[in-house]
């Protein structure tokens, strides 16, 4: 499982440090472009940035669903959770097991759908030309207005973001089961700053 932390955490990493950047050079390129400086100007003008925000738009869309899945494994979640922490340690554990299963039908149904959505949209297109089979009676399916992508292609972070936040609860309700903890996070708590305090 490791990995798969590790991969989540990378994607997540680099879609978020990758929207910023695209969004810093889109304004920085709108701003510098209104600047009479010969021969930057000009320069600046020829780039096309029209792009920027579809990406961008696309890249917090599979940032989200991927950071609700890493969400479910942190903990990191909002809950209220008063009610249920007043019960006996039994009856809290069934109601926790119920929430956690919960979570993972409705994200296993989102997933499904999603992926029938998916389907339908272009993408049995993109797989049966793919391995050379006949689709002349299939539809390509449509494209994002300026990066002309198949819009399966951006689709599918939710069939593949769910499915993962799918699995995320069904590994957080095991872990309840085998040990009765369930993931926590301390919102006040700042990575690097008690290293610091223990070093001195």
């Amino acid at each position: 499982m490791k990995f798969l932390d590790h991969l989540e955490e990378w994607l997540i990493a680099f879609l978020m440090g990758g929207a910023t950047l695209i969004i810093f050079a889109a304004v920085m390129h709108r701003y510098l472009s209104g600047v009479a400086i010969p021969g930057l100007q000009d320069w600046l003008i020829s780039l096309d940035f029209s792009w920027a925000q579809e990406l961008c738009i696309i890249m917090f869309v599979w940032m989200a669903k991927f950071g609700a899945a890493y969400g479910v494994r942190t903990g990191i979640h909002v809950g209220v959770d008063v009610l249920i922490n007043r019960l006996r340690p039994e009856v809290r554990a069934r109601f926790v097991i119920f929430g956690l299963l919960a979570g993972a039908l409705f994200t296993g149904l989102v997933a499904s759908f999603g992926a029938i959505f998916v389907w339908e949209n272009g993408f049995h297109y993109a797989l049966l030309s793919r391995i050379g089979a006949d689709v002349s009676a299939l539809s390509a399916g449509p494209t994002t207005p300026d990066l002309e992508w198949q819009t399966w292609i951006v689709y599918s972070a939710i069939p593949l973001g769910s499915s993962l936040m799918c699995f995320r609860f069904l590994q957080v309700a095991w872990r309840f089961l085998q040990t009765g903890d369930l993931p926590h996070h301390d919102h006040g708590h700042v990575d690097g700053i008690d290293d610091e305090e223990a070093a001195r």
